[in-house]
């Protein structure tokens, strides 16, 4: 009689406990991310130092300008030069040096736009206008937030200055939207371009990541089939040999010796199947489908198990279960069979009316066995520590 049985689930899949670590794929995402702000900052950069020569140090040498308007330059040229310490090495510009550059590009646009009369405010002559959005997407790139609300307070500041230094007509009004369109519809085309490549960065992160995954369930697949067939081709290889003299006629079905080793066979081969079962106690699990071989051949088996499970690795119960499937194939009527589990070892014991020699072994598992007459008593141990 058996006292415990556990179900199984026939072959169960390994890969359906398999999960990739998600933080690899926000690693990758992130470092694309930053690819592609570093690639755009150094278009930024070129495009802000040629508008700077071209249209900003050219409108100081065509036209007339108070001397504050060639500090004001200065500062510009200066906040560039600064972020291309750190452009050029395809890192973003520090916290402090953003914050401050911020404030000295809209400060300087503020104090250049005062210093011009209002009919010159949104014309060649103001340099500092188109200047201010660029430096500033140099600068916010990656914080669109704050370059947003900075783009519209350098608008707001700039039409306000323009009002209160004069009533503009309608030509000019005309004028100074054509301006401020022209320059801020330009630079949140680049900003829109920028998030445009970031989104394609992240979905070819994301299509990579997933052809990875792919790749690694395919590959885990393929060895767990290698895996299984190795284990049936190391169990088929005592089996093949029995099965061919059978069919030859080299055997004789009714021999006892025959018997025992094809109930060996079987014991072995159904071991083996429960194996790969998906189960919480693998262990007792092995034991049983080998005490129910020897049942179905008519064996009387008491089954007793004690102790938590433990873990145990796949070659470990290999070995614990080899002489136990031995001593159940040659069992005539009667076996008792005992699974003791502690926490320095494990134990897998059988007794039965069977006289046959199971061997000792010495290793990771210990066998031991003797013959008291008509019964054959084998032990198993493995110690966990």
């Amino acid at each position: 009689m058996v006292d415990q049985r556990v179900g199984a689930r026939w072959w169960a899949d390994p890969l359906l406990s398999w999960s990739r670590d998600e933080g690899d794929h926000g690693d990758d995402s992130r470092e694309a991310e930053r690819h592609v702000f570093a690639g755009v900052r150094l278009i930024l950069l070129g495009v802000t130092a040629v508008l700077q020569v071209s249209l900003g140090f050219g409108a100081l040498l065509t036209y007339p300008h108070h001397p504050a308007a060639r500090v004001t330059f200065a500062v510009f040229v200066s906040v560039t030069l600064l972020c291309a310490v750190w452009v050029v090495r395809r890192q973003p510009p520090p916290r402090a040096v953003v914050v401050g550059g911020v404030v000295a590009v809209m400060a300087a646009s503020a104090l250049a736009t005062a210093v011009l009369p209002a009919y010159a405010i949104f014309g060649p002559a103001h340099w500092s206008w188109g200047q201010v959005g660029w430096s500033l997407l140099l600068l916010l790139l990656d914080r669109v937030p704050a370059l947003l609300a900075a783009q519209a307070a350098h608008v707001v500041l700039g039409v306000g200055q323009w009002l209160l230094a004069g009533t503009p007509d309608r030509a000019d009004i005309g004028n100074a939207g054509v301006v401020v369109l022209s320059a801020t519809s330009l630079q949140l085309g680049a900003l829109v371009m920028t998030r445009f490549m970031l989104r394609n960065a992240s979905q070819a992160v994301e299509v990579a990541a997933e052809r990875e995954r792919a790749a690694t369930r395919a590959a885990l697949a393929e060895q767990w089939e290698q895996d299984l067939r190795a284990g049936f081709a190391g169990q088929l290889g005592a089996t093949l040999p029995l099965l061919a003299d059978l069919a030859d006629g080299v055997l004789d079905p009714r021999a006892d010796e025959t018997r025992r080793r094809c109930a060996l066979a079987a014991t072995q081969l159904r071991r083996l199947f429960a194996e790969n079962d998906d189960v919480p106690d693998p262990l007792v699990h092995e034991v049983t489908a080998c005490v129910h071989v020897a049942e179905r051949r008519g064996v009387a088996v008491s089954l007793a198990v004690s102790g938590a499970p433990v873990p145990v690795p796949t070659d470990v119960r290999r070995q614990l279960t080899g002489p136990l499937a031995e001593a159940l194939s040659a069992a005539r009527e009667r076996a008792r069979v005992s699974l003791l589990r502690t926490g320095g070892e494990v134990r897998v014991a059988v007794v039965s009316d069977a006289e046959v020699e199971v061997g000792t072994a010495t290793g990771p598992v210990e066998v031991e066995s003797g013959t008291y007459g008509r019964h054959t008593r084998m032990e198993a141990r493995w110690r966990t520590n």
